[in-house]
This record gives C-alpha cells, sequence and structure tokens, in this order.
C-alpha cells in the first residue's frame, strides 16, 4: 500500500477544474501574447475557493505560462542573432507537452508541479 492511496481522490468536477487551469493556456490562439497568461488566470480567480486541488493546480498553470511568456521574449530578443527562432520552437514544443503532461495529471487526481518554473504566485 503507498501512501498515494491513503490521499483520498477529488472529486470529478474539481479535477476537470484543476485540467481547464492548464489547458485554459490555449486561449493563446483566440487572444495571441496575452491568452496563455490570461486563461489560466481568469479559470484560477474564478475557481480557487471551490477547493484547493483547484487552487494548487491554478497557481501552478499561472506561474507556468509567466515563465514561458518571460521565456519567448528572451526566444524574441535572441531573433534579431537569429538562434531565438529556433530556441522559440523548442520552447512552445516543450510548452506545449507540459501543459498536456499536467491536464492529465490534474483530471488524474494528482499534484503537478512544472520543471523550470519561476513560482511568482504563491
Amino acid at each position: 500500500m503507498t501512501s498515494r492511496s491513503l490521499v483520498p481522490l477529488p472529486d470529478p468536477q474539481v479535477r476537470r477544474w484543476a485540467m481547464l487551469c492548464h489547458y485554459a493556456a490555449f486561449f493563446w490562439f483566440m487572444a495571441p501574447l496575452i491568452g496563455n497568461v490570461l486563461g489560466p488566470l481568469i479559470v484560477w480567480q474564478l475557481q480557487k475557493d471551490r477547493d484547493p486541488f483547484v487552487d494548487r493546480h491554478g497557481k501552478e498553470a499561472l506561474n507556468f505560462q509567466i515563465t514561458y511568456s518571460l521565456l519567448m521574449m528572451v526566444c524574441g530578443a535572441l531573433a534579431w542573432i537569429f538562434i531565438g527562432f529556433p530556441l522559440m520552437a523548442l520552447v512552445s514544443l516543450t510548452a506545449l507537452v507540459l501543459v498536456v503532461i499536467a491536464g492529465i495529471r490534474a483530471n488524474a487526481g494528482e499534484l503537478w508541479r512544472y520543471p523550470f518554473c519561476i513560482r511568482l504566485v504563491k
């Protein structure tokens, strides 16, 4: 018996909101430049008092999207010397994979922490 089996699984609706905190970053497709931060921020602000599980995932998603935005700004600055374009592709692909993994883990009822993330929102 593992310690994970002793922790009760959050109810399905709470897990869906936690998953949506991560997947709201895809709002970027509708609002470029700020949508990836705005989507998780809105979901987190609306649902953070619902359950501590949603609150933790919302903060984590928001922190990662802020980190991602900062990295993309650095890549944009490096585009002047042409290394920024391949870095943008690499950072974007990595972010896409991590967001999908985070959403899957949230829906499974697991806590997830993004690697290489600046945690500004506590």
